[in-house]
């Protein structure tokens, strides 16, 4: 850790501002397995003329979020994107929902990311996104657990987008160190929340009330039961701006990538579609040096196990690629920020395609953006936290390191 943190401030001693323009794209979940039928992986079966010139303009390779053999989770997925080691800085899931909603967290307050679920009679999971409830549907419910109250301890209870919610605890004596109630699969009943410190007793015992309570205030709905996850505080982290000299805009249309975007320090703008994102970049192009843009169709598709599902939505992605480039930008990335093979309907360890285009590119001879290309690319295998500095590098954004 103490080496990365020494990785860290040196890029930050390095770094210079300039007129350059850096996009990174991320298509969230991206990286596939190729069938065991045959044929290929998803990026390697979908039509993508745009992200092929790319290719050929620029560099390939493979990126590891975390380290060989890891699942990472979005948050730390994200960390790495942003040249963070997510081994090294742990964010939960809990602090980015809240921020990416714009809930004002206190240092001391607790937040978990939640999801409405549906349980038997015997209290079993048989749905742990009750369906995909829709968020008019959603919010309704939501609202009748803000109502809910626990003795000295202020809840918070805001709404996301269709199953997903976000719990607040505000008070004396709580820390986040509890694990998830969510099981990560049906058939099985939701977990008590077990603290993994004897400081955080308190918020465990906190979390099994509420669960208890929501329980009761859901019965008889086809959502009636709730799980959580990614219990957390906010940490501490440097914003690009004082780091890297950027003046950084997000893009995402899911709350908890805008809300790992503010963590670091990034303005974010309010879209809801990719019409909307392609509309800010093109508004905003002048006023920002670093664009961060966020696909999330590729992993949705992914973990609904949908093979041509996520074909058509890389297909879409390529198609929306010229607009987003319209403005030239010096230095482009096209990435993801873990794997989500439709083979497995889950995240994955698997490495992840990235490919990398700037004037001062090593063109690797490769015109075709796909995972088997990938390997064979001249950025070789790289750790997830370094794409920032390669960004910063080919922007001419970095100064030469000693004498």
């Amino acid at each position: 850790m103490a080496m990365d943190t020494a990785r860290r401030e040196l890029i930050q001693e390095l770094a210079v501002a300039n007129e350059s323009k850096l996009l990174l794209l991320v298509a969230d979940g991206l990286g596939g397995v190729a069938p065991m039928t045959g044929g290929g992986t998803e990026l390697e079966t979908a039509e993508t003329p745009n992200l092929d010139d790319l290719a050929a303009r620029g560099t390939l390779g493979l990126m590891t979020p975390v380290a060989p053999g890891i699942t990472p989770g979005s948050g730390p997925g994200h960390l790495g994107l942003f040249g963070f080691d997510p081994m090294d800085v742990v964010v939960g899931r809990g602090v980015l929902e809240a921020l990416g909603i714009g809930f004002a967290l206190e240092p001391s307050d607790v937040a978990a990311r939640c999801n409405l679920c549906t349980v038997d009679e015997e209290g079993r999971i048989t749905d742990r996104r009750a369906g995909r409830i829709a968020s008019d549907d959603a919010e309704k419910l939501v609202r009748r657990l803000d109502e809910l109250s626990i003795d000295g301890v202020e809840v918070f209870v805001e709404h996301v987008r269709e199953h997903r919610f976000v719990l607040v605890l505000r008070g004396e004596g709580l820390e986040a160190d509890v694990a998830d109630t969510d099981p990560q699969h049906e058939g099985s009943a939701p977990l008590a929340a077990v603290a993994r410190t004897d400081a955080s007793r308190r918020t465990a015992a906190v979390i099994d009330e509420f669960a208890r309570k929501a329980r009761e205030a859901l019965e008889g709905e086809v959502a009636n039961m709730v799980l959580l996850r990614g219990v957390s505080k906010r940490p501490e982290i440097p914003s690009f701006r004082d780091a890297y000299h950027l003046r950084s805009l997000a893009l995402a249309t899911y709350p908890m990538y805008r809300g790992l975007a503010q963590l670091v320090g990034m303005d974010v703008a309010d879209v809801a579609t990719m019409e909307d994102q392609l509309a800010a970049v093109g508004e905003s192009w002048s006023s920002y040096d670093f664009f961060f843009v966020h696909y999330k169709p590729t992993d949705s598709t992914g973990e609904d196990k949908r093979f041509d599902a996520k074909v058509r939505a890389i297909e879409e992605l390529d198609g929306a690629l010229p607009a987003l480039l319209a403005g030239a930008p010096d230095v482009v990335a096209v990435t993801g920020d873990h794997s989500t093979p439709s083979l497995l309907g889950s995240h994955s360890w698997h490495p992840i395609p990235i490919v990398l285009a700037a004037e001062s590119c090593r063109r690797d001879g490769i015109a075709t953006f796909g995972e088997s290309q990938c390997c064979r690319g001249g950025l070789g295998q790289l750790e997830s936290k370094h794409l920032l500095a390669l960004m910063l590098a080919h922007a001419h954004r970095l100064g030469k390191f000693g004498a």
